[in-house]
Formats: structure tokens, sequence, C-alpha cells
């Protein structure tokens, strides 16, 4: 069952092991943000992923905004060595 963050973003178990995805594709907004933190413009990337729309890669950027204004606890992690 997939149900939706905001208006185009969307988290399914099933689909990407239940990370965050664009309207219900197989495409994460992780895979987003890498491709735009690379440098690769927004017109480069509607032309590799052609069921994308600007706006759902609007959306990303907020999207991760509000995820890190969430607080996170790191309970004593213990070095590997």
């Amino acid at each position: 069952m997939t149900t939706y963050i905001t208006e185009r973003i969307a988290i399914n178990p099933d689909i990407c092991n239940g990370r965050p995805i664009i309207r219900g594709m197989r495409i994460t907004v992780q895979t987003v943000l890498e491709f735009l933190f690379a440098g690769t413009p927004q017109e480069e990337l509607l032309h590799q992923y052609p069921m994308l729309e600007p706006e759902d890669i609007e959306a990303c950027q907020p999207f991760a905004i509000q995820l890190m204004e969430q607080h996170y606890v790191i309970q004593n992690i213990k070095n590997v060595a």
C-alpha cells in the first residue's frame, strides 16, 4: 500500500525497500538528490527519467530539509576495529 507523505513523495514497503519514492514510481528521492548534488542539471535529469516532472524534482529538496528537522539520538555506538 502506497502512503503519500506529500503530494509527490510516497512510501510503499514493496517498492525500493520502503524508501521515499516519487509518486509511486521506482525512483527514490535519494536518487534524485544524488543527481542534483552531483551537479546534474534538472533538464538532464528530466531527459534521463522522462516520467519525472519538474515538480517532482522540486519536491525532493524541501522533503530532505523536513527530514533533517527531526531530532536524532545516537546511542552508545562502539568503535568497530
